[in-house]
Order: C-alpha cells, then structure tokens, then sequence
C-alpha cells in the first residue's frame, strides 16, 4: 500500500516504513504527526484517487528529528559593473518516519496529545510597607567647560609666484613670451 501526500508545497510517495525528509514541521522529535491532505491511496486492487484531496484520510509519521540541510550558496553577477553578491541559504528540514496510511480516518488509532509541562504559577508578593521618599542625592560638582576645538584656518589665495608665472594652470591663459 502507498499513498501520495502533499506537505510543504511538495508532493511525496509514501509506504509504511519510509523515512523522508520533508520541510519543517511544528512538532518536536518523538511526537506523531498527520498529513491530512492525502491526494491518493492504493492498496494493491483499489485506487482512490482525490480531487484534489481524499475526505478522511490521512497518513500517520513520528517525527524523527529536525536538521539544517546542506548549504546552498547563491552567486549573482553583474558583468562590467563592478557588481558581485554572494549569499548561503540552509533549509530547515524535518525527519520523518511513516508509520500507518488510513484511507478512512476512522480506522487510525487516536494520537495522544503532547504532554506539556505545567507552567509554575506566578508567586504572589507579600505585601510590603511602601518605602519612605528617596533621600536627596548628594549635590554633584559642575563639570568642566568643554573646550572648543582649534579652527582651521583657510587656505588664502595669494598672486602668482615667480616659480608659476611661466607654467600653465588649469583655467589661465598662457603668457606671452616677452623680450627684455
């Protein structure tokens, strides 16, 4: 007998016995979990087939454990504009091993609800004399004035030196050769 359930977007082949990896799922290792959307069952002479899912059936797993799957590294490129990212990604996935396909809900045994553990009441205070008015805090001293940093002084323009009269400058017209 094998059935087809849908789970995390996907849609996977199952027996009884299987062991499969499947995205994650909210339930902690050791516990049962159902798929209920199952799509199809065979049985060996019949073959229900849903549309798109099966009324009351549902396929029973124990969850195995939770785990990160590989790294997957993701490269993107723009050529000739100096643009590279690289990112890794790791999906969360869950282990899971089949133990019973049910074409009627009925037949499945019931699933025993997680234990939880109690949550510890809160602890009531006491009731406390309200203390007095806080002393006042001890005057502190004024801090120092801050200094103000040093100014830059700007750079001033001055005329043309003897070493630059002759040379070209960016935006100056060249001079004219003079005969002495």
């Amino acid at each position: 007998m094998y059935a087809v359930i849908l789970t995390g977007g996907k849609q996977y082949r199952v027996k009884e016995g299987d062991v499969l990896s499947v995205e994650k799922l909210e339930a902690e290792n050791g516990h049962k979990h159902d798929f209920g959307q199952v799509l199809l069952v065979e049985d060996g002479e019949n073959v229900l087939v849903g549309t798109p899912v099966l009324e009351g059936a549902l396929v029973r797993a124990e969850v195995v454990e939770t785990y990160k799957d590989e790294k997957v590294l993701v490269f993107k490129k723009k050529r000739r504009k100096q643009f590279r990212r690289t990112r890794g990604h790791r999906q969360q996935l869950t282990k899971v091993r089949i133990e019973g396909i049910y074409p009627d809900g009925s037949q499945a045994p019931a699933v025993e609800a997680p234990v939880e553990k109690p949550k510890p009441a809160p602890k009531e205070k006491a009731a406390e004399p309200k203390p007095q008015a806080p002393a006042p805090a001890p005057e502190k001293a004024a801090p120092a004035p801050k200094k103000k940093p040093a100014k830059v002084k700007k750079a001033v323009k001055t005329a043309p030196t003897a070493k630059t009269v002759g040379k070209r400058t960016a935006g100056a017209k060249p001079k004219k050769a003079t005969k002495e």
